[in-house]
């Protein structure tokens, strides 16, 4: 197969993450005999230094014409800290996903036998987790109409929802659900909120479609609750966009680290693979970021090319690389850590 792969890098340990799930690939495609066109392009600060822009036109053009983009990271603490900033890089995240037409994000949640020991939850809370989220990331409060009222005393940030919205994310998710444990949860705040309501309606309506799934619906509290208590209790979860990008990062951590887990951002044409991580500024250039994550998203991407045993080669490598301890800093538990470049020559070896 040859496929031509976006490659934004964006900020941070962005890069070095994006270097070894490059090495990575490369080596799937050495291995299966398939060509990977790697195409480079600006995002995020790296994009505004250079241009004035964090999602450029070009960036944009060598996205829409790939078959799948591989995401690093994006931000940085100049702007974080300035909240006058006019132009961010998250701004360009945004802007990415809506003329991409990312609407679902996808991102599992799962553990490792080697690791379930460095997990903040107790073993016999988390063992046998294997959870996704499937999250609606182009409408929602932070698509809304915002801004300030009185002299800048009052703001707002609408939320406003369409039931196509709804429906064409909850499809995906009953869908993924007929491939996993048949077990759909819609986490809503419909007690409270107009668009909640709509969410839940929307999708009982959807349930005589799929008459083998069990659907429940869990207010977003609730599941923020049950996601630290019995987690192995979820298979596939729908939501809104503010309650997706709080209660992902909480189910992250299950794992033992954030530097673990992978994701996809799915559209009708596209797919955007990357790690949940943010770009760790702190990081940057040390050589110590994990690259599990981002290595685990391009899994994902060849699954998402229907390439099963290629994604599950990358899945294996990474068992074995965190069974035998060749694990960066954060992993380590004192015992070696090995740099990040090392663990993607490590992980390209083995494959």
């Amino acid at each position: 197969m040859k496929l031509n792969i976006a490659l934004l890098a964006g900020d941070g340990i962005g890069p070095e993450v994006i270097d070894q799930a490059v090495k990575v690939s490369d080596a799937i495609a050495k291995k299966y005999n398939h060509e990977i066109n790697w195409k480079p392009a600006l995002t995020g600060a790296a994009a505004i230094d250079a241009v004035g822009e964090p999602y450029p036109d070009e960036t944009h053009e060598i996205c829409a014409s790939s078959d799948a983009v591989l995401f690093g990271a994006i931000g940085h603490p100049r702007f974080d800290n300035d909240p006058s900033a006019k132009v961010r890089p998250e701004q360009g995240l945004l802007k990415m996903r809506k003329k991409l037409g990312l609407f679902a994000n996808v991102r599992p949640t799962f553990t490792f036998p080697s690791l379930l020991d460095k997990s903040p939850l107790k073993r016999e809370r988390i063992e046998g987790t294997d959870l996704v989220f499937l999250r609606e990331l182009t409408g929602g409060i932070y698509f809304g109409e915002k801004g300030r009222r009185e002299e800048g005393e009052t703001a707002f940030d609408n939320c406003v929802y369409t039931r196509a919205e709804v429906q064409r994310l909850a499809k995906k998710g009953f869908e993924l659900a007929m491939t996993r444990g048949k077990k759909l949860c819609c986490v809503d705040k419909a007690n409270v909120l107009e668009t909640s309501r709509l969410w839940r309606e929307t999708v009982q309506a959807m349930e005589k479609e799929y008459p083998e799934v069990e659907v429940s619906y869990e207010f977003v509290d609730a599941v923020a609750m049950r996601l630290v208590q019995w987690p192995n209790s979820y298979d596939v979860l729908i939501t809104e966009n503010l309650f997706g990008d709080i209660l992902t990062d909480e189910a992250s951590v299950i794992s033992g680290s954030m530097g673990l887990m992978p994701s996809a951002s799915l559209g009708a044409e596209i797919g955007l693979f990357e790690p949940i991580h943010g770009s760790y500024p702190q990081a940057t250039g040390l050589n110590i970021a994990n690259p599990m994550a981002t290595v685990l998203s391009a899994a994902m991407m060849f699954e998402n090319f229907g390439l099963q045993e290629e994604g599950k080669a990358i899945r294996d490598a990474v068992n074995k690389a965190l069974t035998e301890g060749v694990v960066t800093e954060d992993l380590a538990d004192g015992g070696k850590a090995y740099g990040t470049s090392e663990v993607g020559d490590w992980l390209a070896e083995n494959i």
